[in-house]
């Protein structure tokens, strides 16, 4: 019998320049608006889209170049402006979903937004995928604090 080893969660940290309200606001309803789509989605380029159903049950969905829909993922929890957790599995099936966590904490006229990608023995070639979210996140989440800072909204 083989024993599955458990790989440590990938965790990314970014401080937005803004309240956590806007900062979960942008995160959420303007997911489309920052992610890097031509890059890290299905489709590549041909990639028309990506919104997120803000709310508990709603899916992460990307619209392809022919219009056809990718489930990335589902909505576990929804708890604005605080936390979010979501299934995770863009271009793959369900059952090899990940869990991704963010949580979205003041710090002082700022907020500390920390992602937590775990679930990673339940995907196939766990090892290779957890190393290329590793660094995709940073790509990632540096798009995301680029708009949240520039529409600011800090308690300033």
């Amino acid at each position: 019998m083989t024993e599955t080893k458990a790989l440590t969660p990938v965790v990314k940290t970014v401080l937005v320049a803004a309240s956590p309200d806007y900062a979960f606001e942008v995160f959420t309803t303007r997911l489309g608006d920052w992610w890097p789509l031509a890059r890290y989605s299905v489709d590549g380029p041909k990639a028309k889209g990506v919104v997120l159903d803000c709310r508990h049950g709603g899916e992460v969905v990307e619209t392809t170049g022919d219009g056809s829909r990718e489930v990335w993922g589902t909505v576990l929890e929804w708890a604005p402006p605080d936390r979010l957790v979501l299934t995770w599995h863009p271009g793959q099936p369900a059952d090899e979903a990940t869990r991704v966590e963010v949580a979205f904490v003041a710090e002082g006229t700022s907020t500390r937004v920390t992602l937590t990608h775990t679930g990673w023995e339940g995907r196939g070639a766990g090892a290779a995928a957890r190393a290329s979210y590793d660094s995709g996140w940073v790509a990632v989440l540096e798009r995301f604090v680029a708009l949240a800072a520039g529409g600011s909204e800090s308690g300033t």
